[in-house]
């Protein structure tokens, strides 16, 4: 397989050839969003300009675009691994899927049943729990973490299932720290209490291949705005558990879980985002030795085989990152650091700088033309836990693909410069 040309992928996006004060900017903000490709643009622009309807009517525009949609949740069901293209639901983001989800499982509990939430989640799987739980009279429960590494405690998970317990919802992985939780292990401790699973992918979904039915989970929901794609959602849910929820929708609407028109023309740039990442695949990965190759679709083999690739490229980055954070004095990294752990950990990377607030070092960095996140995040809960509410959260160094070792590089000079002037 030919070497992973970051030089070549970067050329693709028109947004990563800015420039601030004659320097090219490094985008490392990629958790709060990605960049997207020129085709992902030109398939919007093109959308609006070749068919723009509404669906179902009986004129061309209509139909092709809703012949692009049918192919989207195609598109969308091969990225996830899903069975059907009918197991997929597209909306305007992860957080009003989930509440709009949240309302249909919400009606078949009540008081007495349990909803188990983690502290290392985003508060778009835990918020929104907790708003249907208190309409209902159910209880939730909160699995904590472990300090020294910031990942999910295992144990308490453990003691907080009871044949009560009807929901699990959990992350991915961690938008805020990076860590990878163990998906399978937990969606299938769950079911053995006879609940529902709801797994937040979205800040796992741009850094490595999904497969929805090896993990066996009920729900899994991303945003293709995180994948190199336009501001929607998608949700992937089991057909029978699908099937066997109420639906909140107006009578005449065509899908029980997609509720009014949809933004088509982000649809047309989500499905381009997939063929972006289908030509990752054809060129940097290996196509027939991609899991489950003998049996998957093309279409799947060249994503899954495109999102191994990203995998090995952004591990050597972000432990390129970490090796030198870990040099910094005055630096603290919140989650796993340890090489040892690269497979527990996305590329997202947050810390502390003795003596400098998380705004003032995101500022600092900014004026030089290096872009990252400071705050919370809506990891809320998480960074309350961890004690840097009242300090202004963390600051977040967020690695995807297009990302180049340069950057990495630049980005450590000046938060060594800044660590040391903050001492």
């Amino acid at each position: 397989m030919p070497a992973f040309d970051v030089d070549a992928l970067r050329a693709e996006f028109p947004a990563l050839a800015r420039e601030q004060d004659g320097r090219t900017v490094a985008f490392l903000d990629g958790p709060g969003g990605t960049q997207v490709p020129q085709r992902v643009i030109d398939a919007v622009g093109d959308y609006f300009a070749n068919a723009n309807a509404n669906s179902g009517g009986a004129f061309t525009t209509s139909e092709l675009s809703d012949a692009m949609a049918d192919e989207a949740h195609a598109a969308v069901a091969d990225f996830l691994g899903a069975a059907s293209p009918d197991e997929v639901k597209f909306g305007y983001n992860m957080t009003t899927l989930t509440l709009h989800v949240g309302r249909s499982i919400g009606a078949t509990l009540g008081p007495g049943d349990e909803i188990v939430v983690t502290a290392l989640d985003h508060e778009a799987n835990v918020s929104t729990w907790e708003a249907m739980a208190a309409d209902r009279g159910v209880t939730v429960r909160k699995v904590d973490i472990r300090e020294d590494d910031v990942t999910l405690d295992l144990e308490d998970l453990e003691s907080k299932l009871t044949a009560r317990t009807k929901l699990v919802a959990v992350g991915y992985a961690s938008n805020a720290v990076g860590t990878i939780n163990p998906v399978a292990e937990i969606v299938a401790r769950a079911h053995e209490v006879g609940a529902l699973t709801y797994v937040d992918a979205v800040a796992y979904a741009p850094h490595g291949p999904i497969d929805v039915r090896a993990l066996d989970t009920d729900f899994l929901v991303c945003s293709a705005y995180k994948w190199f794609g336009p501001h929607v959602g998608a949700l992937y849910g089991k057909a029978a558990v699908l099937g066997s929820l109420p639906a909140f929708k107006v009578r005449p609407a065509h899908d029980r879980f997609e509720t009014g028109t949809a933004a088509f023309e982000s649809i047309a740039g989500m499905l381009a985002a997939t063929d972006y990442l289908r030509d990752v695949g054809r060129a940097y990965g290996d196509v027939t030795g991609a899991p489950g190759a003998g049996e998957a679709s093309e279409r799947r083999r060249e994503l899954v085989a495109g999102m191994t690739a990203i995998v090995a490229y952004e591990r050597e980055l972000v432990g390129r990152l970490i090796a030198g954070l870990g040099a910094i004095p005055g630096v603290m990294i919140h989650g796993i650091a340890d090489s040892a752990r690269a497979a527990e950990r996305a590329p997202t990377v947050s810390i502390s700088i003795d003596g400098l607030a998380p705004r003032a070092a995101a500022e600092a960095l900014g004026r030089v033309g290096i872009y990252v996140w400071d705050g919370d995040f809506y990891a809320t809960g998480l960074i309350e836990r961890l004690g840097k509410a009242d300090v202004g959260g963390v600051l977040r160094i967020g690695l995807v693909h297009y990302n180049t070792a340069a950057e990495v590089d630049r980005t450590l000079e000046a938060l060594e410069r800044l660590a040391g002037t903050a001492r």
